[in-house]
């Protein structure tokens, strides 16, 4: 029998949000399904909407996090490069690799995250 998500659920996001225009606004983690909204482990799926100036702390997670930009630009680093995946665009970021999401454009950027397992604090193994 199919399971309907009828609202989803916010999850407190890592990082600060800088900049003059800011004014304290976070980063907002919409989780439609995982852990949290519908307690499922294989995968997790969620709506971000990140602020011009948003950074996370850098993170080595022990999951696969494909993300598809609605919005925006997603900047992504790696160890090895600096990508911006713009509005339309997607990227595949691998677990056990050190990643840094940020939204340091004026626009920010909106996207749709799946991670496989399902993300959950405790498999991000973020930096300090």
């Amino acid at each position: 029998m199919p399971t309907i998500i009828r609202s989803s659920s916010i999850i407190k996001a890592a990082g600060n949000p800088s900049g003059p225009d800011l004014d304290g606004k976070p980063k907002v983690i919409e989780e439609f399904i995982g852990r949290v909204n519908s307690k499922t482990e294989v995968l997790s799926i969620a709506k971000m909407k990140s602020p011009a100036g948003w950074a996370e702390p850098g993170q080595i997670p022990e999951f696969d996090e494909y993300s598809i930009v609605l919005k925006g630009t997603l900047r992504v680093e790696s160890k090895g490069e600096t990508i911006d995946v713009k509005q339309g665009e997607a990227i595949i970021v691998h677990k056990g690799e050190w990643i840094r999401y940020s939204s340091p454009l004026p626009e920010g950027a909106e996207y749709i995250a799946v991670c496989i397992p399902a993300f959950s604090p405790e498999i991000v193994h973020g930096d300090g």
